[in-house]
């Protein structure tokens, strides 16, 4: 592979981001998105991180989203964003990758322990059958978008749409599995669906104008409301064979990642501001859709919307509350804030690795995944709208 084809495939794009219904998109405040680093505009939560897997709480947890929650099934596809090679994994419990785009852990593994149950499995792998369905299933894919063409770049992958078709093949599985359809109506009423899309939209799409010709086409508030549309199509379908609760989680502050600094776009200290505030009209427009699905248009289901932005903005406002002391720069990567390449075959990473935010050139750390996670099971509306993840789970629609 030449030297070219290399930078190619390590200049991965991916953060945070959920879910879908056609909603006419309110534009946000610039306050909404603030862009310094030191001033991202949240709230704040207490935090935790979950020791061991309790009693469940939920029947099982379908993930669908990108690579701030896939966990291998790029491993199957001939796609180039892939996280399979040292030192992604070093701090997992065997020290070697696993799919994972992160050092460790992810959120859902940490979010499964809080709901007493496992990481499900990658849809990709073969063994994905059987029993080994019956905890959940995780769909999500490297590069995908709520679009179809987005991440196209990097080869294959499963996008929102796909990811929609893949659970469908296992809910026939289910239904060879149950052949109660009440028995399967229960088990999926029970089931907690979490969806992370639209960063690579933005990161992976919108702005990359040298290949993809959205930025041309529509304004800032024109594309949150196509994605929106795209999502709220696949939402309902997901509702239409039987799940009944979701959390969609909004997108983080993409102007803050080391990818977004190393472009030199931002001052000293600050964020990208443009970046950010582009972000607005997305998340308030899925806040706007998490509100429209719950006002009894489908009855016997609830939507959570996770504020990942004020989450992530909130870290980065206070670092040191968290434990954390470096917040500008990947702990793996090379260039400019660590954010010009992502982690590179065999490199060591930082040492510190618990004292950063960023973990490669887009994605967080586990300890931030830890953090994540807490908030959204246990946080306040303020985290998660109208109710956190506990009590969803707590809900019998039964």
């Amino acid at each position: 592979m030449g030297s070219a084809a290399i930078s190619k495939w390590f200049l991965m794009v991916m953060i945070i981001s959920l879910i879908s219904t056609v909603v006419n998109v309110v534009e946000c405040s610039s306050s909404t998105t603030s862009t310094s680093i030191s001033n991202v505009d949240i709230g704040s939560s207490s935090v935790g991180v979950s020791s061991g897997l309790t009693a469940a709480q939920a029947t099982a947890l379908f993930v669908f989203g990108d690579s701030l929650v896939e966990n291998g099934n790029n491993n199957f596809l001939n796609s180039m964003a892939k996280s399979n090679y040292y030192p992604y994994g070093v701090d997992s419990n065997r020290g070697r990758p696993t799919g994972k785009f992160s050092n460790g852990n992810n959120v859902i593994d940490y979010l499964g322990a809080w709901l007493g149950i496992a990481s499900p499995p990658p849809f990709a792998d073969p063994a994905t059958t059987g029993a080994r369905i019956l905890g959940g299933v995780n769909y999500a894919s490297a590069a995908a978008g709520i679009l179809d063409e987005t991440g196209q770049h990097y080869g294959q992958r499963y996008s929102l749409s796909q990811q929609v078709i893949n659970f469908e093949t296992t809910l026939s599985q289910l239904r060879t599995m149950m052949s109660d359809p009440n028995t399967l109506n229960k088990y999926l009423s029970k089931s907690i669906a979490i969806l992370v899309f639209g960063s690579n939209d933005y990161i992976n799409n919108y702005l990359m104008p040298a290949i993809y010709p959205s930025s041309f086409n529509y304004n800032p508030s024109q594309f949150a409301n196509l994605l929106l549309n795209h999502y709220a199509r696949q939402l309902v379908a997901l509702y239409s064979v039987g799940l009944r609760k979701f959390v969609v989680a909004g997108i983080g502050p993409l102007g803050c990642i080391p990818n977004q600094l190393a472009t030199g776009q931002a001052p000293p200290g600050r964020c990208v501001d443009y970046v950010n505030q582009m972000l607005g009209a997305f998340n308030q427009g899925l806040l706007s859709l998490v509100n429209i699905m719950n006002n009894g248009t489908h009855p016997g289901s609830m939507f959570v919307y996770a504020n990942s932005y004020g989450a992530i903005g909130d870290i980065l406002n206070n670092p040191a509350r968290y434990g954390f002391k470096v917040i500008d720069r990947g702990c793996c990567g090379i260039g400019r804030n660590q954010g010009q390449i992502t982690c590179m075959p065999w490199t060591p990473p930082c040492s510190n690795r618990n004292e950063y935010v960023f973990w490669d050139a887009f994605h967080p750390t586990q300890a931030v995944d830890a953090l994540l996670a807490h908030r959204a099971y246990a946080g306040p509306p303020s985290d998660c709208h109208p109710i956190n993840v506990q009590q969803l789970a707590l809900i019998n629609f039964s």
